[in-house]
């Protein structure tokens, strides 16, 4: 690594997966208002949403956020109005 061409806060960080609570340590200038100790030792902490612990493609799990999509809820929801026509 060059010298002298990284930021003044360039340093180790926590990054926790808010997910699944797994953390990993590594170097980033991101700001953070929070510290969590490791081993006697406090770091910057960085909360995420997701990261490779719980994104899909590294876990190969499949996650549905719902079982229909928008065009089956339009569907289920004008059903009633249909059979009431016929």
């Amino acid at each position: 690594m060059k010298k002298n061409i990284h930021p003044n806060n360039y340093r180790l960080v926590v990054f926790k997966d808010i997910n699944n609570n797994k953390t990993f340590i590594c170097r980033s200038t991101v700001e953070t208002k929070e510290f969590i100790q490791i081993e006697k030792i406090n770091y910057p902490l960085y909360k995420m949403e997701i990261s490779s612990y719980s994104h899909p493609f590294f876990t190969g799990e499949k996650r549905f956020l719902g079982k229909t999509g928008p065009a089956e809820k339009f569907k289920r929801k004008y059903e009633k109005y249909n059979k009431n026509k016929k």
